[in-house]
Formats: structure tokens, sequence, C-alpha cells
């Protein structure tokens, strides 16, 4: 669908459209549980084979926050574990993971050390950020947007990540909170 007759489609719709897609992967039935630790190296769906991952920084109202070197803005999930993705099925219809084919790579304020990958029960090398699986919503259309911000679907909210690593739990005109205001102990995220 071209980009200009999407805009001329209400929001409601292309939500609706969205829910659509989800309960329709939701009714094949996909499984995607996730592995442990900082994997790298095997090609993975959604980056072109071979191809790393560049994640980088932008600011916005909410702060400075990850995006890919397209600059698609990339979430944490509140009900994942640390190294771990608990977002299979229709969940990854409407919340894609974000995955590399090779080791990721930083720019911008992103920080290199912070970067890693788990294993997805497909195969793929879904993107970690100090921990944190990283996903990409459906519902951006461009660079950028956080559409996602504050979601809460499939049981837990969806946060922009800041540099740092931690959830940015303002929806705008903030700058990004401090580390000890989203993460609690034993890694996972509120």
């Amino acid at each position: 669908m071209s980009s200009s007759l999407l805009t001329r489609i209400p929001v409601p719709v292309r939500f609706g459209a969205l829910i659509a897609v989800a309960l329709t992967a939701a009714a094949c039935g996909s499984s995607a549980s996730s592995g442990t630790g900082a994997q790298a190296g095997a090609s993975a769906s959604g980056s072109g084979s071979g191809s790393a991952m560049v994640i980088t920084t932008k600011a916005g109202s909410a702060g400075t926050f990850l995006t890919d070197g397209s600059g698609r803005t990339v979430y944490l999930w509140a009900k994942d574990g640390m190294d771990a993705s608990a977002c299979s099925g229709a969940c990854t219809s409407l919340w894609p993971p974000v995955t590399t084919g090779g080791t990721p790579t930083a720019s911008g304020s992103a920080k290199a050390s912070d970067l890693g990958t788990i294993t997805r029960s497909d195969g793929a090398k879904q993107v970690t950020y100090d921990g944190h699986a990283l996903y990409y919503y459906a519902g951006d259309s461009g660079s950028g947007q956080t559409n996602g911000q504050g979601t809460d679907s499939f049981g837990a909210k969806w946060w922009l990540v800041a540099p740092a690593g931690s959830s940015i739990t303002t929806t705008g005109g903030g700058t990004a909170p401090s580390p000890s205001t989203s993460a609690s102990a034993g890694g996972g995220w509120s």
C-alpha cells in the first residue's frame, strides 16, 4: 500500500487493520521463546543476510531514545526478563523483534558495550540493549515515530529505551528518567 494512500486512511481503521493482522497471526500459532547470552553472527530475518544492525539515538519530546540505523524507533517490553523475550505469536505481529545478521553496532549515544543478542526459537538473533530485547512497533510508519510509547498490550507496557539502558516512562515533554526510576532489583523492568 502506498504511503499516500495509507495517510488517507483514518488512524482507527489503520489500528483495526493491525489488530486483524495480529489476530490472524495468533490463529497460525507461532511460538518464539528465547535463549540467553550475547550471541551474534548468524543470519536473521528482518536485517538481511549477514548484515549487522546499527543501534543509534534520536532526540524527541520524551528525551533521547534508541533507534535503528534508519531512524526507526525501538522499544523494550516490561514483561521480558534479562536476556530473554516473552513476545511470541501474535505479539510479534504487532511488536516485531529487532534482528541482526551479524554483531550489532552502536552509533550516536548508544553504547557498543550494552549491545548483544539472544537466539529466538526460530533461530533469529534478536538484538538486546543492556540485557533487554528490542522490538519495533507496527504502528510506527516513519523515522522517529513513537506511537508505541506507553502502550499496554500483551500484558505489559512498552517503553522507549534511553542510551543508559533504562526505560523512558514519560510520554512527552520531558527527558529520559534516571535508571533508578525504571530498573527494579533482579534486572527486570517495571
